[in-house]
């Protein structure tokens, strides 16, 4: 579900900046080692999977990489959809080693 404005102009910067959520729902994501760490995976990682999505299914268009390890999401984003493919994703990649795993969980709403 969209919400309102994803940008606003910052004339003294010249640029944009993140106002406020796009999507409702907020995700954490994390790489798992093989030791139990838990690590919030770089948001070039999920930046990367959300860009260039070897999967080519729309239903993953709703995505929005927010933070190192926030992903903002659709309501239509099927968690036990979008977990395995970010993992096969990172691990084509070699951002996941052997053993190590990747979990998806919802965190909330977005922050406005």
């Amino acid at each position: 579900m969209r919400r309102g404005p994803l940008i606003q102009p910052d004339a003294r910067a010249g640029s944009f900046r993140y106002i406020e959520g796009m999507f409702s729902r907020r995700l954490s994501i994390e790489r798992i080692e093989t030791n139990g760490n838990r690590l919030a995976c770089p948001i070039g990682w999920i930046d990367n999977f959300a860009m260039r999505n070897f999967t080519n299914d729309p239903v993953f268009d709703d995505t929005l990489p927010v933070a190192d390890g926030v992903l903002e999401a659709g309501t239509r984003v099927p968690l036990e959809r979008l977990q395995p493919a970010m993992e096969d994703w990172f691990r084509r990649k070699g951002y996941l080693k052997a053993g190590e795993r990747l979990e998806v969980r919802e965190i909330g709403g977005a922050i406005d």
